[in-house]
């Protein structure tokens, strides 16, 4: 099925068996499995691999020793290899060898057979493989935009009303001011609803905002090529711009102009019901002033300052006012630099609180840096990149591994004397970790057993950022091989044989948690969405009429709305799909 308002092909509602509050087992391709019991199929990319990249497959061990590539149409048999030897995955308990085709590159529509199991979900070969993905992933801000009426030009089936203009917001207690006093109305709007609910925050748009504008500083020529179908198509702005501004005005409203600290959130005082945005109607406040957010909102503005500088044309004075905007952030966080969240008693939403700003503080130094030109802020900028760091991947709450990639980035442009090595050493130190861990795994991913928490999908997209940060620096074949496993996971090599993504592959989730989705009507979900992905802490269970199959790590996921532990999506998950899938169509050729 293809819609007008999505690029040809982009559009199709996934076929699949919807689950039942009567569901005792997990449903993958028709097959019935026992909770907790793995299922025994063929897992792999289901969206397919570009000519050039690494293809691995992995099949449960009792297989037979040899496989096929089989043509997916006349089922002609088109390229034979040996399965590697067995090994138990400790995040599944399964038994699993892996197949490795990587040298047919002949584009074409394929399935992997082994005698046996049943053929795996079909995948192409292909130059562009990526491109309706990309497309998809982007979109979904689009159709996750606050106060716009999303037409069927633009949204397709998923058309909706204009909803929360947020021109009149509230300044809750916890944010007043003696120039702003608590029940001032101010006017915020545009941005992203962040994640299957309707509120505004500033820490999650941090990293956000952040990794759209570097997937196009890294890739321009990809991202130059890609249209979009936004609103502002054609403007003369790259459309991944376009979306991305949609953000940062949202952004820089949250700003309070008399001192530069910036809020941390805009919400409700709860979470709304399943309903569609127009019917959640309850009063919206800004609430306090942190210094995490006040630093994230200055690393963004920064690094935005830069990015649209070539754009100014179309709007002059826009990168000088981002750039003063994210100054006066410094010196409100300098002067407040342990104010973080504290949750009111009577505001019940999401609250990114943290435990330390020191890696925001790098990170919005290290952005200052480039784009200013300023050694005031060196020492801060390299503080965290000195640091004996041991993590593999950047999130919201630890974003000082952003700044690194920048100064790396951008060597070039910092001031006389400043080196960027450091940095550079700390990238290569965490792809090296990354590769190792890859080596080891009986799945050929980066993710350990630890790594599978809320957001579990977004885990491993990070380190695939990260490993192509390093693969930017010293091309080691290595760093770009693990990085495509990652994307390889989340469409489909993963525990459940599922493809995280909505609306890309066989098999993919139908009931996500995310009001428009559930509340809209349309049979499939809004596609190009990003869900978590599996996570043991099972935080909703008791929430759910449908238990979870399994307690291991990479097999704890359900496709049902009530599952925000599992099956939630946010734009801070969707933002390295976004970037590491134009790394593949960019850097594999």
């Amino acid at each position: 099925m293809k819609h007008p308002a999505y690029p040809s092909g982009m559009f199709h509602p996934p076929r699949r068996l919807r689950l039942s509050a009567a569901c005792a087992v997990l449903m993958l391709g028709g097959h019935a499995q026992a909770a907790g019991t793995p299922p025994a199929s063929i897992k792999l990319n289901q969206v397919g691999y570009l000519p050039a990249a690494q293809k691995l497959a992995v099949v449960p061990a009792p297989a037979q020793a040899r496989f096929a590539v089989v043509d997916a149409a006349s089922g002609k048999p088109v390229f034979e290899g040996s399965l590697g030897g067995a090994a138990t995955w400790d995040a599944s308990k399964e038994r699993v060898r892996v197949a490795d085709f990587s040298s047919l590159r002949t584009p074409g529509s394929y399935r992997l057979r082994v005698a046996g199991l049943p053929d795996s979900a079909p995948f192409s070969i292909q130059s562009g493989v990526y491109r309706a993905l990309d497309i998809a992933a982007i979109r979904n801000y689009t159709l996750n935009r606050s106060g716009i009426a999303l037409t069927p030009a633009v949204a397709g089936p998923y058309a909706r009303p204009l909803a929360h203009p947020d021109t009149q917001v509230l300044v809750h207690a916890s944010a007043a001011s003696k120039a702003r006093p608590a029940g001032t109305v101010i006017s915020s709007p545009k941005g992203w609803y962040d994640a299957g609910d309707y509120n505004k925050y500033i820490v999650n748009s941090g990293i956000s905002t952040y990794t759209l504008l570097a997937a196009y500083e890294h890739f321009p020529e990809w991202f130059g090529k890609l249209a979009l179908n936004l609103p502002e198509s054609g403007n003369g702005l790259p459309d991944i711009l376009n979306e991305a501004l949609w953000n940062l005005d949202w952004m820089l409203s949250m700003q309070d102009p008399n001192d530069g600290g910036v809020y941390h959130k805009l919400t409700n005082k709860a979470f709304d019901g399943m309903v569609m945005p127009e019917k959640a109607t309850a009063p919206r406040y800004v609430v306090q002033k942190t210094t995490t957010a006040t630093l994230d909102f200055a690393a963004v503005m920064a690094a935005a300052s830069r990015v649209l500088a070539p754009f100014d044309s179309q709007q002059p004075g826009r990168s000088a006012r981002y750039l003063a905007a994210a100054e006066s952030a410094w010196r409100w966080a300098e002067a407040n630099p342990n104010v973080l969240y504290q949750q009111p008693a009577d505001i019940q939403t999401g609250a990114y609180g943290d435990k330390s700003a020191e890696d925001e503080f790098a990170w919005a130094a290290a952005e200052l840096l480039i784009s200013t030109g300023k050694p005031a802020y060196r020492a801060r900028a390299f503080a965290h990149a000195g640091s004996a760091a041991t993590g593999t991947e950047p999130g919201w709450a630890d974003v000082g591994m952003l700044g690194w990639i920048s100064l790396a980035q951008h060597a070039a442009r910092l001031p006389a004397g400043v080196d960027a090595a450091p940095a550079r050493k700390q990238l290569l130190a965490v792809g090296d970790r990354l590769v190792e861990r890859w080596r080891a795994s009986p799945y050929r991913v980066t993710m350990g057993s630890k790594d599978f928490v809320w957001g579990s999908s977004s885990v491993i997209l990070n380190q695939a950022m990260m490993l192509v940060a390093a693969y930017r620096v010293e091309p080691r074949p290595d760093y770009l091989n693990a990085a495509q496993s990652a994307l390889d996971y989340v469409l489909g090599r993963n525990g459940p044989g599922i493809s995280f993504v909505t609306g890309f592959g066989a098999r993919s989730p139908m009931h996500p948690h995310h009001r428009p989705s559930e509340a809209d009507g349309v049979a499939a979900p809004v596609p190009g969405m990003l869900v978590g992905g599996p996570n043991p802490g099972q935080q909703d269970a008791k929430d759910c009429p449908v238990p979870y199959p399994s307690r291991l790590p990479a097999l704890s996921w359900i496709d049902h709305m009530c599952s925000y532990a599992s099956n939630e999506i946010a734009i801070n998950w969707n933002a390295p799909l976004v970037y590491v899938a134009a790394a593949m169509e960019s850097l594999q050729r």
